[in-house]
């Protein structure tokens, strides 16, 4: 096991406190890789064997040799304090390249890990629900990289520099075709009687580990799972809305726009199964 490392830096780089970053690596220069989120929790990372899986398989799409989960692992318990409770980034770019598209010969992934602070909510967000808006920039389909948590996240910038108002906790990402996707830092469900449903991620959106878990806890409270498109229209005469990740959990979704829901017992129990 890695010993404890008390360096005040919150990242490693290539497993290095003092590494940098090369101005001609992929990630950088093209947002050539992928990244996972997650919460570190007494030196453990929440839920790592489903968010390292997810790390392989989106590396496999854009053809990246993934990091080992031993030399990730080492890397964590470096950079995290057994005892602290905080976000975990895992960065894998496919490496230093010569300029343009074309792939080096020869790569070696480039592996970083960030720690952040642990964001502190307000309680009315778990107790009352929150209000989201429906952004204008709307998502590309790219079926190629659909559901792939990949460093190009552009698109999710511009949509998140659409509103300043506190009480508004996310926007709604539609893809060009009007279709609800997910929002721009975390995925959405929404129920219709005993049926859940989320959108389908085959033609945009990332695959949240979060999204994965709560599809297969459905069961567990007697709901049928249903994955397709569908739009606004549709999600706002639901029952129920409720968005997720893999730092909060889940929120019931109280306002989107001008539609409003008494606050419902969805988002609380999915919460409490994902802790369990």
């Amino acid at each position: 096991m890695a010993q404890i490392h008390t360096h005040s830096t919150t990242y490693l780089i290539n497993g290095g406190f003092d590494h940098t970053i090369s101005p001609f690596d992929r990630g950088f220069a093209y947002g050539d890789g992928i990244f996972r989120t997650f919460v570190m929790r007494d030196g453990l990372p929440e839920n790592w064997l489903l968010h390292y899986q997810k790390l392989v398989a989106d590396c496999a799409v854009i053809n990246i040799v993934c990091p080992s989960a031993e030399l990730l692992m080492s890397d964590l318990q470096q950079l995290f304090l057994p005892d602290e409770v905080a976000v975990a980034k895992i960065i894998v770019t496919r490496g230093e390249g010569n300029r343009g598209y074309t792939l080096p010969a020869i790569t070696a992934p480039t592996r970083v890990v960030t720690k952040s602070v642990m964001p502190q909510y307000p309680e009315e967000r778990f107790a009352e629900g929150v209000n989201l808006t429906v952004c204008e920039t709307k998502l590309a389909l790219q079926p190629k990289l659909a559901g792939v948590k990949h460093l190009n996240r552009l698109e999710n910038v511009l949509a998140r520099m659409e509103w300043h108002d506190p009480a508004i906790a996310d926007g709604i990402l539609l893809d060009t075709d009007d279709h609800v996707i997910e929002c721009t830092a975390a995925n959405i469900f929404s129920r219709f009687g005993d049926k859940l449903l989320t959108p389908s991620l085959h033609q945009c959106g990332v695959a949240g580990v979060t999204r994965q878990r709560i599809l297969e806890l459905a069961h567990t409270f007697s709901l049928r799972v249903s994955v397709e498109s569908f739009n606004l229209e549709k999600l706002f005469v639901a029952d129920e809305v409720m968005i997720c990740n893999s730092i909060y959990g889940a929120w019931q979704v109280k306002n989107i726009q001008q539609k409003t829901w008494s606050i419902g017992d969805l988002a609380g129990n999915i919460r409490v199964a994902l802790k369990a």
